[in-house]
């Protein structure tokens, strides 16, 4: 290959490029990204950066710059009519064309159906998005966080944190619920209620309303919440729009195989690919996580090289949350319907791990505070371990 362009500048399109480069690529290389920044690190948007705890070039991922990987950058500028068939992605005003190329156009945020265009109401996923929400938690604002995921979680932490007024509405009967249960969904809750957010579940929102700017949201109960900002935080939905008519398969993310190619000379990182993962049956997995973006760019950038001798991507999940004073870690795939074994300390403690049984194998581990139990059983997932034996690994290891 002469010419590789990765389209996303963000932490799986980084990865990839310092791959490349490490794995002998001379060629030529072009990192394409629709911000005007450098690449950057998403977590602290919602966390410390947002607490005005880390300033703007401590969360730049690559701190020595990028003039060393010799990186054709094209910064503040969208990818867009790729063409397959041809080896050819639109830049701006440009035709360029590939020999390789690597999709790493992540994820953006889902706004809520007929949202209006009203002052103050956020949705959290570039630096200016944070920006613009840290100048309004450095005022007496009251914030309504719409969605109890991790990023409403976490902001309302943050926000708790600056003494802000916080009310968190949300569908569901418990946070995160579908994902871990009733039991964790409930310790969760209890986690922000002790620390005075105003929690309210399987609540409808039925609108934000204001005049000219926000001023209220207003429940299915006919009850309304008086707030002067509102964070929409209900998930987030792959960057795939503008690769309609690409030849790729396009269904909840860029559609690959199992070595993460979505077509010989293509590979996808990040947030946006979805790929069958044989370590767990070939579940179809699209995950919107840091370890996951940082593992998959450069996975995919070996795939690309490697071509047919590409090998599977088969990492376990992982993904932590920091809320509070509570590190929260998750590894592997685990759902509300799962049964769930605590292995260490109860649902009523401040430290915790969980284990949870899919198909008669150990399939997920969820902590509180617990980081060197979770590896430990992430490592167990990773072996295939039965159920049984993560139970006496447990017991080994009390």
């Amino acid at each position: 290959m002469e010419h590789i362009v990765v389209c996303g500048a963000s932490l799986a399109g980084l990865r990839a490029v310092e791959t490349l480069r490490r794995d002998g690529f001379a060629g030529r290389l072009t990192l394409v990204g629709a911000e005007a920044h450098e690449p950057y690190d998403r977590p602290p948007l919602s966390k410390d950066y947002l607490a005005g705890k880390a300033d703007r070039e401590k969360i730049t991922l690559r701190q020595q710059g990028l003039d060393e990987l010799d990186v054709d950058l094209r910064l503040g500028v969208a990818a867009h009519d790729l063409d397959v068939a041809a080896h050819t992605v639109g830049v701006g005003d440009d035709t360029v064309a590939y020999d390789g190329l690597v999709l790493a156009t992540g994820a953006h945020p889902r706004p809520l159906p007929d949202q209006p265009d009203l002052d103050g109401i956020h949705l959290l996923r570039t630096v200016e998005d944070s920006q613009r929400l840290m100048t309004l938690l450095g005022s007496e604002a009251r914030l309504c966080v719409i969605g109890a995921g991790f990023i409403g979680a976490e902001v309302a932490a943050t926000a708790r944190g600056l003494g802000r007024d916080v009310t968190v509405l949300e569908a569901l009967p418990q946070p995160m619920v579908r994902g871990v249960g009733e039991t964790i969904g409930s310790v969760l809750a209890r986690l922000h209620r002790t620390h005075g957010v105003d929690l309210r579940t399987h609540v409808e929102v039925r609108a934000i309303a204001g005049t000219g700017r926000v001023e209220r949201v207003e429940l299915g109960d006919g009850t309304a919440v008086a707030c002067d900002a509102v964070l929409v935080a209900i998930g987030a939905v792959p960057t795939t729009d503008w690769l309609t008519g690409s030849g790729l398969t396009v269904d909840n993310g860029v559609v690959c195989d199992a070595t993460l190619h979505a077509a010989p000379d293509v590979v996808a990182a990040g947030d946006v690919c979805r790929w069958p993962n044989p370590r767990f049956d070939d579940e179809l997995m699209r995950i919107e996580h840091w370890t996951n973006a940082a593992e998959q760019g450069l996975h995919a950038a070996r795939s690309l090289l490697a071509g047919d001798a590409a090998e599977p991507f088969t990492a376990v999940p992982y993904v932590w949350s920091d809320q509070y004073d509570v590190k929260i870690q998750c590894a592997g795939r685990f759902g509300g319907d799962d049964r769930i074994e605590f292995v260490h300390g109860t649902a009523d403690d401040d430290r915790f791990v969980a284990i949870f049984e899919r198909h008669g194998r150990i399939s997920g581990v969820l902590g509180f505070s617990q980081p060197r139990r979770v590896i430990q059983y992430r490592k167990l997932i990773a072996d295939l371990a039965s159920f049984d034996e993560a139970l006496a690994f447990a017991a080994a290891n009390p």
